[in-house]
């Protein structure tokens, strides 16, 4: 796979469709691997005219790990911002956005259609906002502007998703892995079992570092209420959100649009906190559909 240094820090990443195509830069969200993108939808946006990046983040999957930095816990994180004051986290999410950039400047692509889902929308508001003469686009999927008064996590999806696996065996991680991704997926999509099986045990043997979902979670939690940078982007902007949401509910995309003057929002029924084979081609149609609107 290839490396490239961004930022100042190694970014493993990869590629598909036309490198003559406009590109278009994939953000993933909370410990989760660049191969959580679905190979379908990759395939499917390249099909369509694109030049499919997408990386891991810092401190996940084959990228820079940030090995001993400890993050502050949750529960002082959540005391301070409760405070109004900002803990101090070893990065934040302006710093992975700061990755991407750099990563698009490695590969001299000089402005992109930048992609993000969940954490990796969040990280995508900071890089329209810090790098709008980058962008040519953005979308958002499942993912919010970080405002107190939306409905939080359902609990069920909360617990899964901060639940360590009971131990390193693969068996233990794969299991604990299958069920996270239930809990938190689409009741109206539901992954087929052999499919779940394969794809998670395929991210575990790739990767399994349980330390860079620690600080990643510092670094949302950390960032606080986006609402008054949102109403600043002026980079076109497309909020796709499923109304079945446990993770972060649809309220959280409704509030993303809200937010980003002239944002479009589509939300789909059915649809949790998960990319399924059956929303492919919707959300490909989507995602290609706003980038080529919007080509300029």
């Amino acid at each position: 796979m290839p490396k490239a240094i961004a930022n100042g820090i190694e970014i493993h990443y990869e590629e598909q469709g036309d490198k003559t195509a406009p590109p278009m830069l994939l953000i993933m969200g909370f410990g989760a691997q660049l191969t959580l993108w679905p190979d379908e939808l990759v395939e499917a946006l390249a099909s369509r005219g694109f030049r499919v990046i997408r990386y891991d983040n810092r401190d996940i999957g084959l990228s820079h790990k940030f090995d001993g930095v400890k993050a502050p816990g949750l529960v002082k994180m959540t005391l301070l911002s409760k405070l109004g004051l900002k803990p101090k986290v070893p990065y934040t999410l302006a710093d992975m956005a700061d990755d991407g950039a750099g990563l698009l400047d490695t590969l001299g692509i000089e402005k992109a259609h930048i992609v993000g889902a969940s954490m990796g929308g969040m990280i995508a508001q900071h890089f329209v906002s810090r790098h709008a003469d980058k962008c040519l686009s953005l979308t958002t999927i499942f993912s919010t502007t970080g405002n107190p008064k939306l409905p939080p996590t359902k609990p069920e999806a909360m617990k899964a998703l901060v639940t360590r696996p009971d131990s390193t065996d693969e068996k233990v991680l794969v299991e604990h892995g299958m069920m996270v991704a239930r809990t938190i997926g689409s009741p109206g999509y539901p992954t087929e079992d052999e499919r779940l099986r394969e794809r998670t045990t395929a991210s575990v043997r790739r990767s399994f570092y349980p330390e860079g979902p620690t600080r990643h979670l510092s670094a949302i939690v950390a960032d606080g209420d986006r609402r008054g940078m949102l109403k600043d982007v002026t980079v076109p902007t497309l909020v796709l959100h499923g109304e079945d949401d446990p993770l972060v509910p649809c309220e959280g995309g409704r509030d993303t649009a809200a937010s980003i003057p002239g944002a479009k929002l589509k939300t789909i029924p059915g649809w949790g906190h998960d990319l399924p084979l059956e929303l492919v081609d919707e959300l490909a149609d989507a995602i290609a559909g706003h980038a080529k609107a919007n080509a300029d």
